[in-house]
């Protein structure tokens, strides 16, 4: 390469830059946020803005309506986008997902008024299901050879029941407290969903290599939040059997203390599994143990 050449790359790769779409208003909005901020992406954003730069990455933000923004990945207005895993199945089932990230779980389920009974799926047979998510259900009543009508409502649909314009609901659910608001109860679990990173079809190799650098940094901040810092102090006797329940990292650093023939370890360990280390290094006589969070993670 030549200098032109590669004065003419710099100049191009100050050019590059990635977009991504993110829900501009409800559940998935401030994770979205949060999960960028945590990876060192500093946006100037205003309140109300639809568009937002950062700072310190080449990278820009659209906030957008949730159900918009398949299309938009697919026209490649924007590169990347945080979804919901239930949106992509009901209208994006073409777009590919490049990352889980572990927030915004829910549940997509069909549900029902509370004094109504229900002995099975068979129940649903000749019913009206309101929805915003009519590709999603359908899909499922037809593997079950069910046949219903289904009334599309874009929102609000937990009321549909109360004012008899249907039988029965699918729509997602995360706590249940709307579902308990409005006189109704779950009944089936169609699917379930996390917010996941979605990629466009077409990029070039320019904007696949910030999309690796960002991924790579949220893999490091998902990582530190399935994840703890735990300092313990040990008889040296022990060392290896409390080493063996501490697998996480290649081996846990071992310190000696002033005390003769004590140890302190520290390692990481899993969040999930915490309580369960826990007892076990205690059973093997460890003591002082200290438990911290991680704000990133990089393996």
């Amino acid at each position: 390469m030549n200098l032109f050449e590669f004065f003419k790359r710099v100049f191009f790769m100050k050019k590059t830059m990635i977009r991504i779409a993110i829900q501009k208003s409800g559940r998935l909005n401030k994770d979205s946020l949060n999960l960028l901020k945590d990876s060192g992406i500093n946006l100037d954003n205003g309140k109300d803005q639809l568009k937002a730069s950062a700072s310190n990455f080449p990278i820009e933000v659209f906030f957008l309506r949730n159900s918009d923004i398949p299309q938009y990945l697919r026209d490649g207005i924007v590169d990347l986008a945080i979804l919901g895993e239930n949106l992509l199945e009901e209208n994006g089932q073409d777009l590919y997902v490049i990352e889980k990230l572990g927030f915004s779980r829910c549940k997509l389920s069909i549900a029902i008024p509370k004094e109504d009974k229900f002995k099975g799926i068979e129940d649903l047979e000749g019913s009206k299901i309101a929805t915003s998510y009519p590709n999603t259900v359908q899909a499922f009543l037809a593997k079950n050879n069910i046949n219903a009508d289904l009334h599309i409502i874009n929102g609000s649909v937990e009321i549909a029941p109360n004012i008899g314009l249907a039988d029965a609901i699918c729509d997602i659910v995360s706590s249940g407290s709307t579902l308990f608001k409005n006189n109704l109860k779950e009944v089936v679990e169609i699917s379930r969903s996390e917010a996941v990173l979605v990629k466009a079809p077409d990029l070039n190799s320019d904007q696949i290599n910030l999309i690796k650098t960002l991924q790579f940094r949220i893999q490091s901040v998902l990582l530190a939040k399935k994840s703890k810092y735990i300092l313990l102090n040990a008889p040296n006797s022990k060392i290896e059997a409390i080493t063996n329940i501490l697998p996480v990292l290649k081996s846990p650093t071992v310190l000696p203390l002033a005390q003769d023939g004590w140890s302190s370890l520290h390692s990481v360990i899993n969040a999930n599994s915490f309580w369960e280390v826990i007892e076990k290094v205690k059973a093997q006589g460890a003591e002082d143990i200290l438990v911290c969070p991680i704000e990133k993670m990089v393996l």
